[in-house]
């Protein structure tokens, strides 16, 4: 992973907000902290729980929203502070958001559930798995997200860079981190819903989501995945998909050579037919 960007891989981008399915529902639900969050609902069947990663809101997965209602339930998020959930100034950390994840399946009544992170999504998935067990998972996805390493100062110092620049000129800071985040030409109008759901979330808040991430390592909680795992990666992420194939034999890690960040974006057919299989097997159909 180039270094430039290996916190854009760490900590994601904003990507593509294509507006949702005329059919998906959109409802409410308010948090043991008493923060009010929305989500997007569409289908029956075995639930499939998306998370999007920072300042993205649930719109992110439209095209998967679209394509697996046809035979699951699929629920995305809007995380705290962002898409149409609450803007709030507590909880943008993993182990708060990752425990509204845990109360969202909750309001659903849902005991059994494939959760997928994309990006910052990714630490989030593992961070519920760290506090609440594998018991209601029949999956994990992790799309794209660093896992860990040992610790790294500069990274680090790269990471308070990103803050630094963000806060300086957060329009500039997403302009730069565009062709990173789609290899393949996206529609006007996508790019313009990009702008507009990162500049929804108030500065403080976005620098404390990336604060809150840095120099986090997640690889202690591989051991504690019991469940089966998809881990879906560009080529800046080679060296975490070897880690992960290592820590745990039976992952299925997918490499996407010609995508950018945004992998479902940027090949969407290809990344909905690999999760499908990975659906059927976790859910045993």
């Amino acid at each position: 992973m180039p270094k430039s960007l290996g916190w854009a891989a760490i900590l994601g981008v904003i990507a593509v907000a294509a507006l949702a399915s005329p059919n998906a529902q959109g409802h409410y639900f308010t948090t043991s902290d008493g923060t009010r969050l929305h989500y997007l609902d569409q289908g029956n069947g075995p639930a499939i729980v998306l998370i999007p990663g920072w300042i993205n809101p649930a719109t992110i997965w439209e095209p998967q929203i679209r394509y697996f209602s046809k035979n699951y339930r699929v629920v995305a998020l809007d995380p705290r502070s962002q898409g149409e959930s609450e803007r709030v100034v507590d909880g943008h950390y993993p182990e708060r958001r990752s425990r509204d994840i845990r109360e969202l399946l909750e309001h659903l009544n849902v005991s059994s559930v494939v959760l997928v992170g994309f990006s910052m999504g990714g630490p989030e998935v593992l961070s519920y798995v760290d506090q609440f067990g594998t018991n209601a998972l029949e999956g994990i996805v992790l799309v794209d997200n660093y896992i860990g390493s040992d610790f790294d100062a500069q990274q680090v110092q790269k990471g308070l860079g990103m803050i630094r620049s963000f806060n300086a000129d957060r329009e500039q800071m997403i302009e730069s981190f565009l062709p990173y985040a789609f290899k393949r030409p996206q529609p006007d109008e996508y790019m313009q819903k990009i702008k507009n759901a990162a500049m929804s979330v108030p500065s403080n808040t976005a620098i404390a989501l990336l604060a809150a991430y840095i120099g986090r390592d997640w690889r202690p909680v591989l051991v504690k995945v019991d469940t089966p795992l998809l881990y879906a990666i560009t080529t800046q992420l080679e060296e975490q998909g070897q880690m992960v194939q290592e820590a745990i034999p039976s992952a299925r890690v997918e490499r996407f050579p010609e995508a950018g960040h945004v992998i479902f974006a940027d090949e969407t057919e290809r990344f909905n037919s690999i999760l499908e299989e990975f659906l059927e097997t976790s859910f045993g159909s």
